[in-house]
């Protein structure tokens, strides 16, 4: 039993001098606060990341809602006008000129259709970018 009681108080002495010394103790907890220091800008950059996103996201429909609200403001203006009116009236109420005369022309082939279609761009789109790429333009906006 005395032997038991020997060994438990040499354990308990050499873990209170050696592992649990005020140096080790302090270096413990430096090494727990750089972490959590770490962890917490880890946290923050990924917030600041996605608010960004969400920023960028909110801007582009509100560009497009801007371009939307300026065709039906133009749209509007070309319903008021004199020539939409004669229009409507030309088709609606098949009112002409004198000496108007009515020619039916015949529908348009497919080359002529296809004529003016344009060929689609390999420009770069918010997708396209790698994941390098976006953290450059995240961390140096004029990359």
């Amino acid at each position: 039993m005395s032997g038991i009681k020997t060994k438990l108080r040499r354990l308990g002495f050499k873990l209170k001098h050696d592992y649990l010394s005020v140096e080790n103790v302090v270096l413990i907890l430096a090494v727990f606060l750089c972490l959590m220091w770490t962890y917490q800008s880890i946290m923050a950059m990924s917030r600041n990341w996605n608010l960004t996103e969400q920023l960028t996201t909110e801007k582009k429909s509100l560009e497009l809602l801007n371009i939307e609200v300026e065709a039906a403001e133009l749209e509007n203006e070309y319903y008021k006008s004199d020539e939409y009116q004669e229009l409507l009236a030309r088709k609606y109420l098949d009112k002409q000129f004198s000496g108007e005369k009515m020619v039916v022309m015949p529908d348009n082939s497919e080359e002529a259709k296809n004529k003016h279609k344009t060929i689609a761009t390999t420009a770069k789109t918010e997708n396209n970018y790698t994941n390098f790429e976006k953290w450059m333009m995240y961390l140096f906006p004029n990359y």
